[in-house]
């Protein structure tokens, strides 16, 4: 009887737990990218930045700073050195880096859209809606969900695979 009552017990707690509604708003990456290209264009005229180019494909914003040497550039499966700033629309900054080397397709999709762009020895600037960082994650302290990056990224030098 003891068992019958305690799986009874269970049962309902079970139950309880499957029926309460969830009150959070789903994710509309739609949504939630059309917020990000506003929040972008409105800080580059509030901060007069000229020259940005909004690539039509993606989505991303992006400014060549220095072409660099456009004979080869880099692919997505390349690995990529490069030095760079990442920072928020409110100017902090969360990472830099003078130099470090990785596979571009093991980071944000961002970079590996906006990187291809400039060849070795190039600089880009890339602004970036959430879809193409982390989304509606964060993925530490510093990084809020849905969060606009901007990045300076200077392309050292890169292996194509």
């Amino acid at each position: 009887m003891k068992k019958v009552f305690l799986l009874g017990g269970l049962f309902l707690v079970v139950l309880a737990a499957c029926s309460k509604k969830d009150n959070t708003t789903p994710y509309d990456a739609v949504a939630q990218f059309n917020i990000d290209s506003a929040k972008i264009d409105t800080y580059l005229k509030a901060n007069n930045i000229t020259g940005v180019k909004h690539d039509s494909t993606y989505g991303i914003f992006y400014q060549i700073v220095k072409r660099g040497d456009t004979k080869d550039t880099a692919k997505a499966t390349s690995n990529v050195k490069v030095g760079y700033i990442g920072t928020l629309l409110d100017k902090s900054k969360f990472d830099s880096n003078d130099s470090t080397t990785f596979d571009l397709n093991r980071v944000i999709q961002g970079w590996q859209i906006g990187i291809p762009k400039i060849g070795k020895g190039g600089e880009i600037n890339l602004y970036l809606p959430s879809y193409y960082g982390y989304g509606p994650t964060s993925p530490g302290s510093g990084i809020p969900a849905n969060a606009v990056l901007i990045f300076n990224v200077k392309l050292i030098d890169f292996t194509n695979k």
